[in-house]
């Protein structure tokens, strides 16, 4: 039954919290966090009790190189101990925190020592272990406490018939749980409470268990992490590996049309003259020696427009009169009604216009492929050393990115988005489904105002 028709009516609103809650019960997720606050403590306890140690020990005999062999080595073994606790965290909790960057060491003896020493990964990881245990105890008591009450709660007419006989001060036998030395749970009223009591106890548990893992899943996500240096250097290793792949395909492609196309027309125009040379030396046909000629004439021609269709697709001639004028050439020659809006007041780079044309080009190409719009507008501006370029357009919408259609040899709006990403650029996609789509591209305008937290 779905959450609408509990919905339908005043009745059914006041009984969605109840069935949330019982539903709680049966999903995967309240059972692995469980799983997950009854083994935290023992292993929290361990990395606690390694960590201090360590820290002691290393403390203590610093003043010696022992001290610095000690927490340097132990360093290694804190981030094992805790590279364990985040995949635990990643199963069980449902987090996704990434791997933090190996230790990068380049020379033996002292860079080892000084590496390992001076890790920032091993003591955030110190410090996740040192904070682990606290929490780790309040967990497992909340799990316990509730799960075992609610538990002893429901099944309790079943096991008090079997349970001691408690005396009071008459003399009487209870047999059940007794709240102070008067008050016995061994009435139908008190027993039916009981029984209530533990249901309660039992549809609270996950909550109350989740909101203490709220606090160990916090201190995963910051402390177990990649820092922002680690993140930013695992960015720019992988815009560097999109751009390196991204050259080698433009590469091979100017590659393929050179040898597909032009080269297979210049092989004809020598041939072609060739013949038309032996005609005319042999004394033969004069009429077949020019037919040879126009055919080779014809192939030199065809051979140049390759050759400046080959030239334009590495860079576009109307780009050296701005990038403005190129995007207006451009919206001409669109099979769409393109509307130009132009506020460049500082031109950028080379580079940087060249990256931006293409980006239009295919924003465009996949408007008139696959979007049934009428109309797009196209609007660019630089501002604070930056350039913006929003692509709109009044289609049917529904793109994402990654799920963009390959153009031109290029891979969609996620190729677009690695592209850009290559200097510091980000896309980002507003396409509901009916539409319309508003692409916005925002990149530096030069090179050199590629800077980020380092």
């Amino acid at each position: 039954m779905s959450d609408t028709i509990w919905d339908a009516g005043p009745a059914m609103t006041t009984a969605t919290p109840l069935r949330r809650a019982v539903t709680q019960l049966a999903r995967r997720r309240t059972w692995t966090e469980l799983a997950y606050a009854l083994v935290g403590l023992p292993l929290g306890a361990l990395g606690f009790v390694f960590t201090l140690v360590t820290l002691l020990l290393g403390a203590g005999l610093f003043i010696t190189i022992v001290g610095v062999l000690v927490l340097a080595v132990t360093n290694e073994a804190v981030r094992f101990l805790a590279g364990g606790a985040r995949q635990q965290a990643n199963i069980l909790l449902g987090t996704d925190v990434a791997a933090p960057s190996r230790v990068r060491t380049h020379e033996e003896g002292r860079g080892y020592l000084r590496a390992h020493l001076l890790d920032p990964v091993a003591w955030r990881a110190r410090l996740y272990l040192l904070l682990k245990l606290p929490v780790a105890i309040a967990a497992f008591v909340v799990a316990v406490t509730f799960y075992l009450y609610g538990l002893a709660g429901i099944t309790y007419p079943i096991w008090r018939p079997f349970s001691r006989c408690n005396t009071d001060s008459r003399g009487t036998c209870h047999r059940g749980a007794g709240l102070g030395p008067h008050y016995y749970l061994d009435t139908p009223f008190r027993i039916a409470l009981a029984v209530v009591l533990g249901v309660v106890a039992l549809l609270v548990a996950p909550w109350a268990v989740r909101a203490v893992l709220s606090v160990d899943r916090l201190l995963v996500t910051n402390l177990l992490g990649p820092t922002r240096r680690d993140a930013r250097v695992q960015e720019l290793e992988r815009t560097r590996a999109s751009a390196v792949d991204d050259s080698a395909a433009t590469l091979r492609r100017i590659e393929r049309d050179l040898h597909d196309g032009t080269q297979a027309r210049l092989v004809a125009l020598a041939m072609n003259v060739g013949l038309a040379k032996e005609k005319l030396a042999e004394g033969g046909d004069p009429a077949e020696a020019s037919r040879l000629l126009d055919t080779a004439h014809t192939t030199a021609k065809q051979a140049i427009v390759e050759v400046r269709d080959l030239a334009r697709g590495i860079h576009p001639p109307v780009l050296d009169a701005g990038l403005d004028a190129a995007l207006t050439t451009l919206a001409a020659h669109s099979a769409l009604e393109v509307q130009v809006r132009s506020a460049i007041v500082e031109r950028p780079e080379p580079a940087i216009e060249t990256m931006v044309y293409f980006c239009a080009a295919e924003l465009l190409t996949n408007a008139a492929k696959h979007s049934g719009a009428n109309t797009v507008v196209v609007d660019v501006a630089t501002h604070d050393g930056r350039l913006r370029l929003r692509v709109d357009d009044d289609g049917r919408g529904g793109a994402v990115v990654g799920g963009g259609t390959v153009v031109g040899g290029g891979t969609g709006l996620a190729g677009l988005a690695d592209r850009v990403a290559t200097v510091d650029g980000t896309l980002t996609v507003d396409s509901p489904r009916g539409g319309p789509t508003s692409v916005r591209i925002d990149v530096p305008v030069t090179a050199a105002a590629r800077r980020g937290p380092a």
